[in-house]
């Protein structure tokens, strides 16, 4: 019996073939999401949130797919749910406070070290900014942003540290191992072998 909801196990798909800059399988994972109920806004926001760890173009590039996908579904007279917006954030919260907050929950302890003392910039970024702005965006929860997280780490090369960092992170946000397991049988499965066995060693690490 699956451990994900259905809205989740389409999240891991969409999130590595965003990642992985694979417009055509994008094309029909984003037709299967909808279908399993996934709104516009949430597919919407991992392409947002994706674009942290894949960059400006393959976020770009999917949210036009998304764009593009939506339109033909509305010509076929399927008109999918567009979704909630995120709730407004007051102009004077501290963005780079509950950024560290909000990282400091997830990692399970303050994040510094010997990296950081190096370039103290990058983790203001990554606390004002990814774990700020894009965190506070409450369309997804904790737990969907770290699946889509996971599945994208697991396309991009170089990333092992990472993917490990954020499976711990996962379970932090309330992920169980049994459902991280899924998340690595999923991507076997919809993204190819090789790369759910790789994701599936860095777990069993």
């Amino acid at each position: 019996m699956s451990q994900l909801t259905l809205k989740q196990q389409n999240i891991i798909p969409i999130s590595a073939f965003t990642a992985g800059g694979d417009l055509q399988r994008l094309s029909f994972t984003i037709n299967k999401g909808l279908d399993a109920g996934l709104t516009i806004n949430e597919i919407k926001e991992i392409q947002i949130q994706l674009y942290a760890y894949a960059g400006f173009p393959r976020a770009i590039n999917a949210v036009s797919t998304l764009m593009t996908i939506v339109k033909e579904r509305q010509s076929q007279n399927i008109h999918d749910e567009i979704g909630k917006d995120a709730s407004p954030i007051s102009n004077t919260t501290d963005m780079l406070a509950l950024g560290t907050k909000v990282q400091t929950q997830l990692a399970g302890k303050v994040v510094e070290g010997h990296l950081f003392d190096f370039a103290p910039t990058l983790n203001q970024y990554l606390r004002a900014h990814l774990f700020g702005d894009i965190f506070a965006r409450d369309i997804l929860s904790y737990q969907d942003r770290e699946i889509a997280t996971i599945a994208a780490l697991s396309v991009i090369s170089g990333a092992d540290s990472q993917l490990k960092a954020h499976y711990q992170i996962g379970l932090n946000a309330g992920l169980t191992q049994s459902q991280l397991f899924e998340i690595v049988q999923l991507i076997t499965a919809t993204v190819d072998q090789n790369t759910g066995n790789h994701a599936k060693i860095i777990l069993e690490q």
